[in-house]
């Protein structure tokens, strides 16, 4: 791939029935490009998780894709009550979810770990009261 090429998606909030669109659409984006099969399945993950936590805390919001020669890069921005403890809210487990979502089989407090473990890079930048944008490259 020698040029670049960005995607653009939005996320609607508290509609669990449309979230996982955008990382599914990516996914079929990305293997008709022949990207490598290891590199489409973490970037499906990262931000499928991405995309339910947007959809969970941050009432919808907006992921950019931009697929590059040499990696992938997500951000997904959303304008929630932000995150008021990065740190805690990395710990595997660590969950605000509310028991209507756990119900629903979410909220389970893995999803900033996953999308960590899944991506070669992350960043989280979070203000609380504005929102959270979370910055995601995988390689290949």
């Amino acid at each position: 791939m020698s040029s670049s090429l960005r995607f653009e998606y939005q996320v609607s909030g508290e509609d669990f029935t449309r979230a996982g669109e955008a990382s599914s659409d990516i996914k079929h984006k990305l293997k008709q490009m022949g990207v490598n099969p290891t590199a489409v399945r973490k970037v499906a993950i990262a931000m499928y998780e991405g995309e339910i936590n947007m959809v969970i805390h941050g009432g919808g919001g907006e992921i950019l894709v931009d697929i590059l020669p040499d990696k992938i890069v997500m951000d997904l921005i959303d304008h929630g009550p932000g995150i008021a403890d990065i740190d805690l809210a990395m710990q595997e487990g660590y969950s605000t979810a509310p028991d209507q979502i756990r119900s629903l089989g979410f909220g389970a407090g893995m999803g900033l770990p996953n999308m960590k473990k899944y991506s070669d890079e992350m960043d989280i930048f979070s203000t609380v009261g504005e929102g959270t944008t979370v910055h995601m490259v995988v390689n290949f």
